[in-house]
């Protein structure tokens, strides 16, 4: 066992002590420490070229990537293993009156003991075995263990029988610009230093899977990351005669009744099943106050998947959105015969039936009526609209349906199902290639040389449950799946693209071995300190040596 935990608890503390939230100045000021602290190595002001900070590609923001490797002197081999980690964080909203301390864990840690805490809170807090911090669970101490493993083969490449890889990533927790960059250097660096990359280990943070759940998780493969999103329309009237309208916002509550923690829309492979679909915004498009009801509504939701395909999303959500708009009619429909009987008006027989289509469906049918008229339209509108720098790519996308469906000949109310986001791809690890199993048995290994070290169960599972750029150096998806996600993406080509050709180039088989904790993205995100800067560095550095070993 590697005697690391002073020296891994030393540099998590360095990086939390910068903050580094996403798409701020902090994701420049972190990658700038990180890259002098690591051009400080001797090694790498031996070898210089070996260390880069690089600039993310195609980004509106300014940041960087970190990256450095290492060449084993053991053994001559090509064989390379990739770690990486994320350097930025969340925000610090939910710290409140303690924001001022969120990025200082020793003084934060006293200020929370001042307050009233929840029970299991405050027990960890006054244990002296947990650390608190904005980040430092999710995920700089793991960003830390990663580099005290690339200090040590530094130190020691002697001991290394092939080469090692240390990547850190910014913009993770928004739109994964820094992976996507970095899987051009690791092009580069393949081509340029004939690297064979066998493996890549992530080090992003691992919880309780429930309340008492005591082991500590490692994961082969990931959750993949859809946000189906729905654009309806309805028909406006003025509130004075509600019932001679559809208002769009009781078919969006019909569509998050009928979604929201559905456990029928849960996606099980291999004995696991992810979380289900939950609301992450739920809004109407009109601009300001009218007594005119709404002319269109917009909704999406997070959408994890372990086996379906983004093409097997869009038929259950248009499903799913069949139901809903049938159900928001039964509805409006018993409640205006009841405003009938009330009021002794007469009821009429209502116009609509329910209209479901994807935005794929629907630009067929307008390319079919308009031509090249609309075509050409739609090109310059979504290039104008990249000027409106308030608008992120969620609210593009809306912007972008809204425009079509103006050139929609038939007005009715309607559904239209799409993507409005990245689509971070499911990794499933069956062993079935030699790589994937190569690196389950070096992880199965790891486990039993540690375990005996460490109190808690350590356990191995199939997928990470939450979002992560592991979804970005490997593919499980075939082509089509992958067409289905582009086509049904209004911001496909212009506000964003993913070459997800270079990443099935790369296809590296995918684990993740990182620190213990509670609460990540929450005011009392904290790590259990001895898993979290003694065991993970140990874990992770038995699997290089078993990958690597010939």
């Amino acid at each position: 066992m590697l005697d690391c935990q002073n020296e891994v608890l030393f540099y998590t503390k360095q990086l939390v002590n910068i903050g580094s939230i996403v798409n701020t100045n902090g994701e420049i000021e972190i990658a700038q420490a990180l890259y002098t602290m690591i051009a400080s190595f001797p090694y790498f002001k031996e070898n210089p070229t070996n260390v880069i900070k690089s600039q993310t590609l195609n980004d509106e923001l300014e940041r960087y990537n970190v990256l450095a490797f290492v060449k084993g002197t053991k053994a001559s081999s090509n064989r390379t293993v990739i770690l990486m980690g994320h350097l930025d964080t969340v925000g610090i909203e939910d710290f409140t009156q303690l924001a001022g301390f969120a990025f200082h864990p020793d003084e934060l840690l006293l200020e929370l003991k001042k307050e009233k805490l929840p029970p299991l809170v405050k027990e960890q807090a006054e244990s002296g075995d947990w650390m608190f911090g904005r980040g430092i669970l999710d995920m700089k101490s793991g960003v830390a263990s990663n580099l005290y493993l690339l200090k040590y083969y530094s130190e020691h490449p002697d001991e290394l029988e092939g080469n090692l890889i240390f990547l850190a990533e910014c913009d993770e927790e928004d739109s994964s610009n820094g992976i996507l960059s970095a899987v051009k250097d690791l092009h580069n660096w393949k081509e340029e230093h004939h690297f064979e990359y066998i493996a890549l280990v992530n080090s992003d943070f691992v919880s309780p899977r429930f309340p008492g759940d005591s082991s500590r998780y490692i994961y082969k493969g990931t959750v993949g990351k859809l946000l189906p999103s729905f654009f309806i329309t309805g028909a406006e009237t003025h509130v004075g005669s509600a019932f001679e309208g559809l208002d769009p916002n009781l078919i969006a509550a019909e569509l998050t009744r009928q979604i929201d923690y559905n456990p029928e829309l849960c996606n099980e492979a291999f004995g696991e099943t992810t979380m289900p679909p939950v609301s992450l915004k739920q809004m109407d498009l009109k601009p300001n106050y009218t007594v005119q009801t709404a002319l269109a509504a917009y909704v999406y939701y997070n959408f994890f998947i372990h086996s379906w395909t983004p093409k097997d999303v869009l038929e259950k959500m248009k499903e799913q959105a069949r139901i809903a708009f049938a159900n928001g009619l039964k509805l409006f429909e018993d409640r205006y015969k009841h405003f009938c009987k009330i009021s002794g008006e007469p009821c009429r027989q209502l116009p609509w039936q329910p209209w479901v289509m994807t935005f794929e469906e629907m630009e067929t049918e307008l390319i079919k009526v308009h031509n090249s008229e609309y075509t050409a339209h739609m090109v310059e509108f979504k290039e104008n609209l990249l000027l409106d720098g308030t608008l992120d790519l969620r609210m593009y996308a809306a912007r972008v349906v809204e425009e079509a469906w103006k050139w929609m000949p038939d007005k009715s109310p309607a559904v239209i199902v799409f993507y409005s986001s990245l689509y971070s791809p499911r990794i499933e690890m069956t062993g079935e290639t030699a790589g994937e199993q190569r690196l389950i048995e070096a992880l199965e290994y790891a486990v039993q040389t540690v375990q005996p070290k460490y109190e808690e169960p350590i356990v191995i599972r199939n997928f990470f449950p939450y979002i992560s750029d592991m979804s970005f150096v490997g593919l499980s998806d075939d082509d089509e799946a992958l067409d289905a996600a582009a086509r049904n993406n209004p911001s496909w080509g212009t506000k964003f693209f993913v070459d997800y050709q270079e990443i099935r180039e790369l296809n590296i088989p995918v684990v993740n071995i990182g620190p213990y904790g509670l609460d990540a993205h929450k005011r009392y995100e904290r790590m259990e300190i001895d898993f979290s800067v003694r065991i993970v560095p140990n874990l992770t550095n038995e699997v290089i040596k078993k990958l690597l070993a010939k």
